[in-house]
């Protein structure tokens, strides 16, 4: 079984696990785009290796990958000219320094990296990894989260493990209301005017409002 995050929904990656009857569950991960066994996988293409180079954001998800034992960075739709560029003007960044990171990235972070050439060949690498799975081996926990440096940030998770509340809605909610007590307080119509439609309002209010049952 490979369990994908739910944002992976329309990569290409997925019709081809589909048309090769690969056994896939779509999950809302907090770290990682796959998770097989107890290897998790970020998955990039070159653009987006790029600008979440840039963002930083890159360096915050190989930090929280490293809360799993076996991990790895695919890189896709390699190409020698398109990752460095010509020169720096043409990607916006030295390529020395998408060498560098590409070094940090196994040497500080430890994380392996792979090149695939399209979608087609990413599939493949995740479906032999599912192959060579051990057996026995113990599934990891999917209950990692992004780690959080201050308390804001920890305001911003527990939203976002509401359903259908991603990262941009998180902020706005807290911006117009300021704390989780007067989000989790507030009316319908208030929310409505916060980007939530009904049917998120609904599920937010059932998990806050429904009686906990041990099984």
């Amino acid at each position: 079984m490979i369990i994908i995050d739910s944002r992976e929904k329309n990569s290409l990656v997925i019709s081809e696990l589909a048309e090769q009857n690969i056994s896939f569950e779509f999950r809302q991960l907090q770290v990682a785009d796959y998770v097989i066994g107890n290897i998790a996988i970020e998955r990039k293409t070159i653009s987006d290796f790029i600008s979440s180079m840039l963002n930083k954001r890159l360096l915050r998800q190989l930090v929280d990958l490293g809360q799993y034992p076996k991990k790895l960075l695919i890189i896709e739709g390699f190409n020698e000219q398109e990752l460095y560029g010509d020169n720096d003007k043409s990607s916006g960044i030295n390529p020395n320094a998408i060498r560098g990171m590409l070094l940090s990235t196994v040497l500080k972070f430890q994380v392996p990296i792979i090149f695939t050439k399209d979608y087609a060949d990413t599939a493949k690498f995740l479906i032999l990894l599912e192959k060579r799975q051990e057996k026995g081996e113990k599934d990891i926990s999917l209950r990692v989260r992004r780690k959080t440096s201050n308390i804001y940030d920890q305001q911003q998770m527990i939203l976002e493990g509401f359903p259908g509340i991603g990262p941009s809605t998180a902020k706005a909610l807290l911006k117009k209301f300021k704390t989780i007590k007067a989000i989790i307080n507030a009316n319908e119509k208030d929310l409505l005017k916060a980007r939530l439609n009904k049917n998120k309002i609904a599920a937010m209010k059932k998990i806050i409002e429904t009686k906990y049952k041990s099984s």
